[in-house]
């Protein structure tokens, strides 16, 4: 179950149709997910894919920006994105050791798209989160079928949470995590305009979760901790993606992203040394961005943008912090148990557990 409809509800926005990224018009989110046994070792990983706008990115590009709250993580073509501003390709959430491959995946599907590729490169935008103690990362096991799946299964609506796609064999406040979503739409006085977030969940420690602001982690420590022989508590990472149709200039997309730190600092977390916390923000406001063409003739010299003015912009603020919030606890509320090789619990968190320790600290639904 996912937190509202156990009740829960974290901030003041209102949430789009789906609750989901997809609530973005055009917005579109695939999975290609791996959970099977190769030689004995378990294999629980896959990729999921963001795709920005209902035709090809490259030749409907977005004004995009990111935000680095720790680098101890690792990402591809985001170096385009921060000189010219644009997201040109979709977006790929993995593993840490399946970067690559992804990467080369989507150039390779790029490629079969174009009439004449001699004229075009791409560098698309790739992310990660660690999953080794749940899946065999040293297998490098996702391969370019499972990039075309994620791609070709794209799709607008509900968006599947947990154990699915990049989030498969994640954790998080030491319980199962993995992929989570959330929106808020903003009424039509400050603009009418729509968050969207997804988040690759895969950070934090147990004592320092909290939901709608009440510390529920300290009532949970007597669940036992996947890390309790191995690795450390709140290693990992965890990636979040925010899509608006607000009209942003690449700039303010930075500054939507950065919000992403908002929303994990109310549930926890945002300070380990070994997770990676990287964020990115794109918008579809502006329509009809004309696609490089690459030193083929034709391409306008400008072109007529719009803006948020920046004494609007608060209430966008807002709802991204709000959304992160709620797609984080709605990817632990997914999870279920897991056990690793070595035969370690990786405990899932249920709805009436959650609820009963929400109870407990005080919480009550009708506040």
């Amino acid at each position: 179950m996912r937190a509202r409809q156990l009740g829960i509800t974290l901030g003041l926005g209102t949430p789009g149709e789906w609750n989901a990224i997809t609530d973005v018009p055009g917005v579109r989110v695939g999975h290609s997910t791996l959970n099977t046994r190769i030689d004995g070792k378990h294999v629980r990983t896959g990729v999921s894919v963001i795709q920005p706008r209902a035709g090809e990115a490259r030749q409907q590009p977005c004004f995009a920006g990111y935000h680095v709250l720790n680098g101890n993580g690792d990402a591809t073509g985001l170096e385009w994105i921060s000189e010219a501003g644009l997201l040109t390709t979709p977006l790929a959430i993995t593993n840490t050791h399946s970067i690559g491959i992804v990467r080369d995946s989507l150039i390779a599907l790029e490629r079969e798209r174009l009439a004449d590729p001699a004229v075009y490169w791409c560098m698309p935008v790739v992310m990660e989160t660690y999953d080794g103690l749940l899946n065999d990362i040293w297998g490098q096991h996702v391969g370019p079928e499972h990039v075309r799946e994620a791609v070709e299964s794209a799709e607008t609506g509900p968006v599947q949470e947990g154990a699915v796609g990049g989030g498969t064999g994640m954790i998080c406040h030491e319980f199962k995590g993995g992929i989570g979503t959330a929106s808020r739409r903003l009424p039509a006085e400050q603009g009418g305009w729509t968050v969207g977030v997804l988040v690759q969940a895969n950070h934090g420690k147990r004592q320092e979760l909290r939901v709608d602001g009440y510390p529920v982690g300290r009532q949970l420590m007597e669940i036992p901790s996947p890390f309790a022989e191995q690795g450390t508590p709140g290693m990992g990472s965890i990636v979040v993606i925010l899509a608006t149709d607000a009209p942003l200039l690449p700039h303010q997309c930075q500054r939507l992203a950065q919000r992403a730190s908002i929303g994990i600092a109310r549930t926890g977390g945002g300070t380990e040394d070994s997770s990676g916390d990287l964020f990115l923000a794109f918008s579809t406001g502006n329509r009809d961005l004309p696609a490089a063409d690459y030193g083929r003739k034709g391409l306008p010299f400008s072109s007529t943008l719009q803006m948020v003015n920046n004494d609007h912009i608060s209430p966008l603020f807002s709802a991204a912090a709000e959304a992160v919030e709620e797609a984080i606890i709605n990817a632990i509320l997914a999870g279920e148990d897991m056990v690793t090789d070595d035969g370690v619990l990786v405990p899932g968190l249920s709805g009436e557990t959650l609820l009963a320790v929400l109870r407990k600290t005080g919480w009550s639904m009708s506040r």
